[in-house]
């Protein structure tokens, strides 16, 4: 289980609720030390707080609406309405036009008028057309952190649309006929072997051979070809190549693997200068794809235990053979999880009350059968339905 280990400590989680916690407790903290020092106050100067950070937002939200409706409500919305597309879209939302309208009707229903109110007012309107400036002119821009959760929580990172296009134009494809290839291929082969394994490096630069990164790991031949009709193309071929991975000793272990092609095209994008991508992105978002491919995997039905997946740290690669010391750690921790679900079968006494000690018990294994190899079957009694029988009294009593 280290490899697991090793990619739990390696994978980002994703963001939680932790900032909301914190903010929730900071807003109780504050809001009960000014009711315990001047309580008088406290609903107005609420109010007031809520109108100022919900006007700053409307104001910049009239401010993008004016662009949006005079350039690009035909462009980018198709004409589409107002109400249900293009408010929404500039941050007019129902929700911040909801607080803005209860903190004014607290406002008005605050029992005790705030002291200086012509000072309040003049900040009530000062402070939103001070954010929307500092809004528009981007210093109050969202940080990194705001942007990369928006992106991950929407799908909308590039990592998110590689893995489903792995997913949907490849894995779901040709995993379900794996099986039948190996077979096809060699029907001999180990049940333990019998998967695609998928390499995903975190510095996105494959190769092309295996035997080039590792001189312990071979070229043994295709698995046959399958051929799909896919997207107007008449029995497109999809393949894979067999390895043969040599350990310590020198035996060779065969098995199917190849490099998440996605891979290449981060790769390549951090290589352009026209795409904005670099380096630290490109291991964030190798990252993210491993993490989108694992979770879209383990719910798909045609692709389970028919894949692994193999994050290689570029970090730890130092070893001119780590590369197939962690193929093969992963073919034996699969061989040994494998050997755990499915324990040999158990042999039991067939009579153990009818043995004396003179008598050796005569032991019969039990031939167990697979349930979901068998067509159900329905099971009729030719016997008539018999009375419950009412309870009899068998115990001694002694006077």
């Amino acid at each position: 289980m280290q490899c697991l280990r090793d990619e739990e400590a390696l994978i980002p989680r994703p963001r939680g609720a932790l900032p909301k916690v914190c903010a929730v407790a900071l807003a109780a903290v504050t809001i009960g030390g000014i009711m315990f020092l001047s309580p008088e106050g406290l609903f107005g100067w609420v109010a007031m707080a809520i109108l100022i950070l919900t006007l700053g937002p409307l104001l910049h939200g009239i401010c993008l609406l004016a662009e949006e409706m005079l350039l690009h409500s035909n462009t980018r919305y198709g004409g589409r309405g107002l109400l249900s597309h293009v408010l929404p879209a500039c941050g007019l939302g129902g929700t911040t036009l909801l607080a803005a309208a209860l903190a004014c009707l607290l406002l008005y229903l605050a029992e005790h008028p705030l002291p200086h109110k012509g000072q309040c007012c003049k900040l009530l309107f000062l402070a939103p057309v001070l954010y929307a400036l500092f809004k528009s002119l981007g210093v109050l821009s969202p940080s990194e952190v705001e942007v990369s959760d928006i992106c991950e929580g929407r799908k909308m990172n590039v990592a998110h649309g590689l893995a489903w296009s792995f997913y949907l134009g490849y894995l779901r494809l040709v995993l379900p006929r794996l099986e039948d290839s190996i077979a096809a291929f060699r029907s001999s082969w180990s049940r333990e072997s019998r998967r695609l394994f998928i390499l995903i490096p975190l510095n996105a630069n494959i190769s092309h051979k295996l035997e080039n990164e590792d001189s312990n790991i071979y070229f043994y031949d295709n698995l046959p070809n399958n051929e799909i009709d896919r997207a107007g193309v008449r029995g497109r071929v999809y393949k894979h190549s067999v390895y043969r991975v040599l350990d310590e000793h020198g035996k060779g272990h065969e098995c199917v693997v190849e490099y998440a092609t996605p891979l290449l095209t981060l790769y390549n994008m951090s290589q352009e200068s026209s795409a904005g991508f670099g380096e630290p992105e490109r291991r964030q978002q190798v990252l993210l794809f491993y993490r989108t491919l694992r979770d879209i995997l383990e719910h798909s039905l045609e692709c389970r235990n028919r894949y692994k997946l193999i994050l290689l740290n570029d970090e730890l690669g130092d070893d001119p053979h780590f590369l197939s010391k962690t193929i093969l750690r992963h073919l034996r921790q699969q061989e040994k999880e494998e050997f755990c679900l499915t324990p040999p079968p158990q042999q039991e006494m067939a009579h153990p009350f009818a043995c004396t000690p003179c008598t050796p018990p005569k032991v019969h294994p039990i031939h167990y059968s697979d349930p979901m190899s068998r067509e159900p079957t329905l099971m009729l009694s030719l016997d008539s339905p018999q009375p419950l029988k009412g309870p009899v009294e068998n115990s001694d009593h002694y006077q």
